[in-house]
């Protein structure tokens, strides 16, 4: 294995577990406890993690934004749960928009075995996962690529945005709070979510429960009357009066 696959996979399990220890992962991966120390002591340096004695944990400052690839592979079971639910929401000869997150990805890859769909994204992946599906027509921002999340930003992408008027804009987001609403961890990934919502008829918030009182680095928005939260299983009771007191469609699997 290569050690920039390595960290990758470490980067998964710090996101999923949140520590890590310098002996299990040297036994994991049959490598010396030197070598994971320099892979923990790397990820130190990006910014990803905190070592501590022994390992370290997952560094979680609100404005950090794990590469795509990686959060790909963060619960992933619930995010093709959520791809499902959103699909059955998309109907034929829909004009959609949809974000660069990885949730969007698993969404589109939902969307392949539609006849008639319009679909404009800022999402490098989502681009090549519908390129060539005949009947689906990719329409891309354009604009300045974060190496990160492989997403198109910045003013660029907002004006082809703009130019447009959409039956429904889905997107993710890193965290959604009651007092602070929809929040991101970068101003120029946001800024695309923000002119997509202005965009559409009806925003499809798309967030694994994990997201739920989470709090990170940039204000985006508030869900209003008539969108709709997509989610793998129901929130708390507190929650669930909230949506519904805001006018907000609740959708989760059916128990």
């Amino acid at each position: 294995m290569l050690a920039i696959e390595r960290k990758n996979e470490i980067l998964a399990i710090l996101q999923k577990e949140q520590r890590v220890l310098v002996s299990e992962l040297s036994k994991r991966y049959e490598v010396t406890d030197e070598t994971i120390r320099r892979d923990l002591e790397k990820l130190e340096s990006e910014g990803f993690v905190k070592r501590t004695y022994g390992g370290a944990v997952l560094n979680k400052t609100r404005n950090l934004d794990m590469p795509l690839r990686i959060r790909e592979r963060t619960n992933r079971s619930e995010k093709q749960i959520i791809a499902g639910l959103v699909r059955a929401l998309i109907e034929e000869g829909d004009r959609i928009m949809l974000d660069a997150s990885s949730t969007s990805l698993m969404i589109a890859k939902e969307l392949k075995n539609m006849d008639k769909l319009i679909v404009i994204t800022n999402s490098v992946e989502v681009l090549i996962e519908l390129a060539g599906q005949e009947g689906i027509q990719v329409i891309s921002t354009g604009g300045n690529l974060n190496e990160t999340s492989l997403s198109l930003v910045g003013n660029a992408a907002q004006k082809v945005l703009n130019g447009y008027h959409v039956d429904k804009a889905i997107f993710s987001c890193k965290g959604i709070d009651m007092k602070d609403g929809i929040t991101d961890s970068n101003e120029l990934d946001s800024d695309i979510k923000t002119a997509m919502y202005a965009c559409a008829d009806t925003a499809i918030l798309a967030v694994d429960s994990s997201k739920f009182d989470r709090v990170s680095f940039v204000k985006s928005m508030r869900l209003k009357e008539g969108d709709i939260l997509v989610t793998d299983q129901k929130p708390s009771e507190d929650w669930q009066i909230y949506l519904q007191d805001h006018g907000v469609r609740l959708v989760t699997p059916k128990e």
